[in-house]
């Protein structure tokens, strides 16, 4: 029985979730470990206990251990490069949670492991050449091709949200300018919003209301609601929104010809608000019409996707 099951580990900037997964993707037990100290010493000690915890609920010792990093990870040294969350740089991780659990770890990035939970329970399950991506904050994603998760040369592929939308464009703390992320994320929509408010109007007003009254104070939230309601600037938000991202999906499209596309994250979270006039945007975009019937799915594991997906990569590079 403890073949079949497996520990994910999905690690934050402020919180460590973990789970007793097993060979369907159902979580058997769950724990939750906040961050206080963003070392590496302090993360990996937070891991450990999380694991720990589920180990004793556990009627077996569990060696299959998958860990979610939010992390520019050079695989073949087993190195997070960059941990932008934690403040890490060059950190032996895999070594120190390996010894630190008291086995081998399955260690990858936190999208790509999200992607692969999408792939083997999800969305994407049954796709075996996919793209993943999740727009959030920021925009992350992960690519499945043939089945295998493609990380890469380096272990750094997939990393979408950086891919030049604009040239010259708005910055990104990545150093860049102009990435995908600052015109396709939750970030961007309020950022939209705020912008299209600005301008007085009944709509204008209506929004900043559902807030502080200013244009400073709209936040996402506010305009998924309004745009709920029906409020035109708000609609028109998404709308914007949703052609940033098409214009980065048919990029994706142009170099990888996936089986489906699978929108994660919390701005997914809309659903028809984002969807509809992304898939519009979408088959405006593309070239084709064979490109255009990629379908554009929407994510179904939510915040479980890290989880259950590093637990799995754990069995699956296990057998």
């Amino acid at each position: 029985m403890s073949e079949q099951l497996a520990i994910g580990v999905d690690v934050g900037g402020t919180k460590i979730a973990a789970g007793l997964v097993d060979a369907q993707g159902v979580i058997v037990t769950r724990v939750r470990e906040d961050i206080a100290d963003k070392s590496p010493a302090s993360v990996v000690a937070a891991i450990a206990e999380a694991v720990r915890k589920i180990r004793s609920h556990a009627d077996a010792d569990i060696h299959h251990v998958g860990v979610g990093l939010p992390a520019f990870l050079d695989t073949p040294r087993d190195i997070a490069v960059v941990v932008p969350n934690l403040g890490w740089r060059d950190v032996p991780a895999r070594a120190l949670l390996s010894d630190a659990l008291g086995c081998d770890v399955a260690l990858e990035n936190d999208a790509n492991v999200a992607a692969w939970g999408e792939y083997r329970f999800g969305a994407g399950r049954g796709v075996n050449d996919l793209v993943a991506v999740t727009v959030g904050t920021g925009v992350g994603g992960g690519i499945i091709i043939g089945g295998r998760l493609f990380v890469g040369a380096q272990g750094m592929a997939a990393e979408i949200g950086h891919m030049t939308l604009v040239p010259g464009g708005l910055p990104c703390p990545c150093g860049k300018t102009g990435c995908w992320e600052q015109y396709a994320s939750g970030n961007a929509l309020v950022r939209i919003g705020r912008e299209l408010a600005s301008v007085v109007s009944a709509d204008a007003t209506a929004l900043k209301d559902l807030g502080d009254g200013t244009v400073t104070g709209i936040t996402g939230t506010h305009i998924t609601a309004a745009a709920a309601s029906g409020n035109e600037l708000a609609l028109r938000a998404f709308a914007d929104l949703a052609d940033n991202i098409a214009a980065g999906l048919a990029d994706l499209v142009a170099i990888l010809d996936p089986g489906a596309f699978v929108i994660g994250g919390g701005v997914s979270e809309a659903g028809d608000l984002l969807m509809k006039p992304l898939q519009e945007a979408y088959e405006r975009r593309v070239l084709v019409d064979l490109q255009r019937a990629i379908p554009l799915k929407v994510a179904v594991l939510r915040n479980d996707a890290g989880l259950i997906g590093a637990a799995d990569l754990a069995r699956f590079n296990r057998d």
